[in-house]
Parts: C-alpha cells; sequence; structure tokens
C-alpha cells in the first residue's frame, strides 16, 4: 500500500488517558514501531496502565503472536508520564479520557498551545462531535476522530471520524495509521454517535426498557440475543463491559443531537448510573461480579 504524503513524518504518538482505551492505544501503537508516550494526571492509573500493556505484550509473545523481538521492543518504545508537557513532540496525540464534551475541548485547547504546528489531534470519542471538537483549537484541519473499539488491541476496528474541515491529507494519514495498527477502518461523517453507537446504544436502551417493564428477566434477554441473533455477548451484559455511565452519556448526545425521542434513555439505566452501579469497573452494574472478582484475586495470590 502506498504510504500518504508526510506519512513517513509519523515517528512519536501521544495518547492521554491511561484507562482500558487509553493503554490499549498505547500497546497498538508500541507494537506497530512508534515511540509512545502515554499520558494520565494520575500517577497511579499511569502504573497500572504500564502493568497491563506490559503483561499484555507478553502474553502475546508467550503465544507467538509477536516475536521477542517486537515484545521487548514494544515495551521499550512506551514511556508513562504525568507530565502533559512532554508530549510536545508528537507527531499525532490520541486523547481517551471522559466522555464529556466540556472536558474534552478544554484538552484539546490545551493541546493545540502545546502541540507541534504539524501535530494531528485525534479523539478516541464515541459519540461527541469532531466539528465542535476541533473549534476549540487553532488547527480545525488537523483534528479527527478515531473511534477505537474495547479492547483496542484485540477488537479489529477503527471508526475514523472526519470534521467538517478535517483535511484530506490528514484524513489519508489517519487511515493509514489505523491500517498499520492492523485495523479495520470505516469512515463517518460527523453526526451524533457516528456508526457503531448510533446503531448499538438504541439497543442496548431497548433491553433495558424490557427489563425495566418486567419483559423477561436479564438472563434472559441476554440469552435471547445471544442465541437468537448470534451475538457474543447480550445486549446488557455489553453494557456492563463499556459502562453504563458510558452508554448513558451516549445515549444523552445522541438524544440531544437528534431531537428523537427514541434515544431517550431508559430511566433504569439512569437509576443505575445514580447508583453508582457502573458495570464491571465497579462490580456490579446489571450483573454483580464483585464475587467473581474476589475470586480471581484470591486465586492469583
Amino acid at each position: 500500500m502506498a504510504m500518504p504524503e508526510g506519512m513517513e513524518k509519523i515517528k512519536a504518538i501521544g495518547v492521554i488517558g491511561g484507562g482500558q482505551m487509553g493503554s490499549g492505544i498505547a500497546q497498538l501503537a508500541a507494537v506497530a514501531g512508534y515511540d509512545v508516550w502515554l499520558h494520565d494526571s494520575d500517577p497511579g492509573a499511569l502504573g497500572r496502565a504500564a502493568q497491563v500493556i506490559s503483561t499484555s505484550i507478553r502474553r502475546l509473545v508467550s503465544k507467538g503472536q509477536l516475536s521477542q523481538l517486537v515484545g521487548a521492543d514494544s515495551i521499550k518504545r512506551l514511556k508513562c508520564t504525568p507530565n502533559l508537557e512532554e508530549l510536545a513532540g508528537a507527531d499525532v496525540i490520541i486523547e481517551a479520557i471522559v466522555e464529556s464534551e466540556d472536558i474534552k475541548k478544554k484538552l484539546f485547547s490545551q493541546l493545540d498551545k502545546l502541540a507541534k504546528a504539524s501535530a494531528i489531534l485525534a479523539s478516541n470519542t464515541s459519540s461527541i462531535s469532531i466539528t465542535r471538537l476541533a473549534s476549540a483549537t487553532s488547527r480545525p484541519t488537523q483534528v479527527i476522530g478515531m473511534h477505537f473499539m474495547n479492547p483496542p488491541p484485540i477488537m479489529k476496528l477503527i471508526e475514523i471520524v472526519r470534521g467538517a474541515d478535517t483535511s484530506d491529507e490528514v484524513f489519508a494519514k489517519i487511515k493509514a495509521l489505523a491500517e498499520r495498527f492492523g485495523k479495520t477502518v470505516i469512515c463517518s461523517q460527523d453526526y451524533p454517535g457516528f456508526i457503531v453507537n448510533r446503531i448499538l446504544m438504541p439497543m442496548i436502551n431497548e433491553a433495558f426498557f424490557a427489563l425495566y417493564t418486567g419483559v423477561a428477566t436479564k438472563e434472559d434477554i441476554d440469552t435471547g440475543m445471544k442465541l437468537g441473533t448470534n451475538h457474543p455477548m447480550g445486549p446488557l451484559e455489553l453494557a456492563d463491559f463499556i459502562g453504563l455511565d458510558v452508554c448513558l452519556s451516549i445515549l444523552k448526545v445522541l438524544h440531544e443531537g437528534l431531537g428523537d425521542s427514541k434515544y431517550s434513555p431508559c430511566p433504569l439505566l439512569v437509576q443505575y448510573v445514580d447508583a453508582g452501579r457502573l458495570g464491571r469497573k465497579r462490580g456490579i452494574g446489571v450483573y454483580t461480579y464483585q464475587k467473581k472478582l474476589a475470586a480471581k484475586r484470591s486465586s492469583s495470590l
């Protein structure tokens, strides 16, 4: 595949956010041969991310999916920093922080002042307008959406989203970068929810309504979709995996942006989030995971 003009200039990639998405994106970039700066303001999150990435790469090596040479090189290429300024030399900066337009805009404004003039600023947002994020910068032609699926090292898809002003050159560079990561690329216009979540979130929301109105148990709803439509996970189980707070945030973006009542979040979903039942990451969501997590921890001792 011919390399787009200027693609060879991408040598260093900055990733912001030490959670599951950010650490997964950083791993992909390091394995693909880029120098990676992973930033999080929480040193504890950075420590956990470094451990997760190292363990994941070593597992790939042990399974023969990566050579020992590539694995060792990937780990060396990763640098973790709580100092945002250390990303100033990156050619591409990908943010994977909380799904809040206000918080992302504030970050993009900071990055615009910090990053070198040629740097591309990308967002892993799953629903927020790239055009509006770009408006917080003086370089809207260099702002683009790179929506990775969770978990990034495993899922084969990247959804690329062009803002109103994203240049053809930037789009070509990011598409080639995504393909170098080993991903299949789909392209979406800048509409709320893009492609995947515009279709997925109403299904998850409808599953909550089915539970809320007593149509069936959570187990039967999920089993019905797994065995009846060949989905690998049921919608309620998937919501727990994604995070119920994330699902609610995306539905609010869809509801506000598209103005259709069919995107109005189910009251049960809202109640669970209000109660702190956010899914796997909290040990409880639609399902309870605390016993499973405790058993996993004790078995590793």
